[in-house]
């Protein structure tokens, strides 16, 4: 079993391996290809428009990451088309497994940019063109592999004029119409054909050359050259689906309908993840798994450890049916805690409307393993997860709970990317991400960025006005954009743009999405207008981001528009990272 990524960049630890690894290959099987241009893969990835074609990077790895091969598309977005430069395994030969999977792969993408074809170099399976019998078979084969897809090498053109005099081995040029069945205009060919020729061999092809083959080409459509291998008609198209690669990861707490507070009014309910589920099920967009657990380690490096030994002790206390309010609040002597556990509730919470029962920190619990399961995934190149969770958890500070939240899993999945490079949390809930402000306050290599109803009139009152900037190393990492009481898309999308830019400005490596879906109009915890499509809007803006990202659940509780909502925002979402 192996799963096919793309490689954006060499940013994350991984990435940098398999990039090594794919030099390794380049080496040992293109022994013509010089070592600067090896060399140059990173770069490639990295500024993808400063050598006139996008690079891009599919590699195969197995479940444990091992290399098997490899595939690197350039893109022209001048010319629209596409040209594999090499598709390689570890092993001998492209047919079937690892080299097709790869090719689809490659094929996928070309068809998603809007390609007018795909391009390639292949050897000649022309013994007049390769003298060597051996090599001969090895360029039938490959020939052969192709052809199946409906790839046939251009005929009747000079493209395969060797350099040199007497030079044995040139490459045809071959044409994959990504299963339109539509012929390559003469007009399309040409430029197409001198821009292969001066971006990627003007060191070795003298002008008169690239001109000489590029007036060779007269026929108008292009001629191919008829099926030698596969008699039989070629099923050619190009399967409309997600690539696995572009899936978004979805982890959805096994644990969550465990808590269900039936107090009257008490919105935060296990039927908001039904409601969720439910529409994005409408789409081709996630892979499902389940959460991996993770030792609490983790949630002690945000958490204060004797507020999650409470959390955990009073919790395993109680009754099954019974809940515990906070009613006493430690206003005159925060030192010293009541020794009855219900009581001291209100030493480690900011209001009187979480409650604690026992099933409140197992799903807690769960919640955070949800989210870290999500952290890891980026570490090993997911591009985007999803955390489907509740409770929620950005109201959760280092030492307290509230807001329907308990433990903090979104600055806990926060911290653990941390350890890898900087990190943006960007929290979209209508009320202010007052636990994500607490426990970075003072930090300079997590960002965090909070768009809001302000707190004159919003949950949790106390915090998240503007002038909240951040201490000591964090000044300045820490930005507020509280909004007023009654606003809709336009105004949203405003003060969305102006997070983005502070985190563009920041360069993170990764963005935690604190997603809260109580910015809708007619939430019963908000008083704002937003509707599906600025939902949409909205994703697709942090999408473009082109960040590494992990979306956590936090609010949103009108069922009636709530799925609806989270659909469009991933929707949104996912084009701005793989479309726009």
């Amino acid at each position: 079993m192996f799963r096919i990524r793309r490689i954006y960049d060499d940013a994350i630890p991984v990435n940098r391996v398999v990039i090594a690894r794919v030099q390794e290959i380049l080496r040992a099987q293109f022994p013509g290809l010089s070592e600067k241009e090896i060399l140059s893969l990173p770069d490639k990835l990295r500024n993808p428009f400063k050598y006139r074609f996008r690079s891009i990077l599919f590699v195969a790895e197995d479940n444990r990451q091992n290399l098997k091969g490899f595939a690197l598309l350039q893109y022209a977005p001048d010319l629209r088309f596409a040209f594999l430069d090499y598709v390689a395994t570890s092993g001998r030969g492209t047919g079937g497994g690892v080299g097709g999977a790869l090719y689809d792969r490659v094929r996928e993408e070309a068809r998603t940019l809007g390609a007018a074809g795909l391009f390639f170099e292949c050897l000649p399976d022309d013994p007049d063109l390769c003298r060597d019998p051996a090599i001969l078979r090895q360029n039938a084969a490959r020939l052969r592999f192709y052809e199946r897809f409906g790839a046939r090498p251009i005929a009747g053109t000079r493209y395969e004029t060797p350099l040199k005099t007497g030079g044995d081995n040139p490459p045809y040029l071959v044409y994959d119409d990504l299963g339109r069945n539509q012929p390559l205009a003469l007009s399309q060919a040409r430029p197409i054909v001198r821009a292969i020729l001066e971006r990627k061999y003007a060191d070795v092809c003298s002008l008169s050359y690239i001109e000489m083959v590029v007036y060779s080409f007269r026929d108008d459509p292009v001629r191919l050259r008829p099926p030698r291998y596969n008699r039989q008609e070629v099923n050619s198209a190009v399967q409309a689906k997600t690539p696995g690669d572009q899936r978004i990861l979805l982890l959805v707490n096994s644990e969550h309908s465990v808590h269900y507070v039936r107090e009257r009014g008490y919105v935060e309910s296990p039927v908001r993840i039904r409601t969720i589920l439910k529409e994005l099920e409408k789409t081709d967009l996630f892979e499902t798994r389940k959460a991996d657990p993770f030792p609490d380690r983790h949630i002690v490096a945000v958490h204060d450890a004797r507020f999650v030994d409470y959390l955990q002790r009073i919790c395993a206390g109680l009754d099954p049916e019974d809940s515990v309010y906070p009613y006493v609040f430690p206003i005159r002597n925060t030192a010293r805690p009541p020794r009855e556990l219900p009581i001291r509730a209100g030493y480690y919470c900011i209001d009187t409307f979480t409650p604690l029962n026992r099933n409140a920190f197992p799903a807690a619990r769960a919640a955070v393993d949800c989210a870290l399961t999500g952290a890891q995934s980026l570490l090993t190149g997911q591009r985007l997860a999803y955390a489907l969770v509740r409770p929620p958890g950005h109201h959760a500070e280092r030492r307290v709970f509230g807001g329907f939240c308990y433990l903090n899993s979104g600055s806990i999945a926060a911290q653990f990317l941390s350890q890898a490079g900087p990190v943006a949390i960007l929290d979209v809930d209508y009320h202010h991400g007052n636990g994500h402000q607490d426990i970075f306050y003072a930090r300079s290599d997590v960002l965090m960025v909070s768009i809001h109803g302000h707190p004159r009139f919003a949950y949790p009152y106390f915090s998240g006005f503007e002038d909240e900037r951040g201490t000591g190393a964090g000044e300045g990492y820490n930005l507020n954009i509280p909004l007023p009481e009654q606003i809709g898309g336009d105004d949203y999308r405003q003060a969305l743009d102006k997070a983005l830019q502070r985190i563009r400005r920041f360069q993170p490596r990764f963005l935690v999405v604190a997603l809260g879906l109580d910015t809708a109009k007619g939430d019963p915890t908000g008083s704002w207008d937003l509707k599906a499509a600025d939902f949409g809007s909205n994703g697709r803006r942090i999408g473009e981001l082109r960040l590494p990202t992990l979306v956590v659940q936090e609010g949103g509780y009108d069922n009636r528009v709530l799925g609806v909502n989270a659909r469009h925002f991933f929707t949104g979402l996912w084009q701005g990272a793989f479309r726009s």
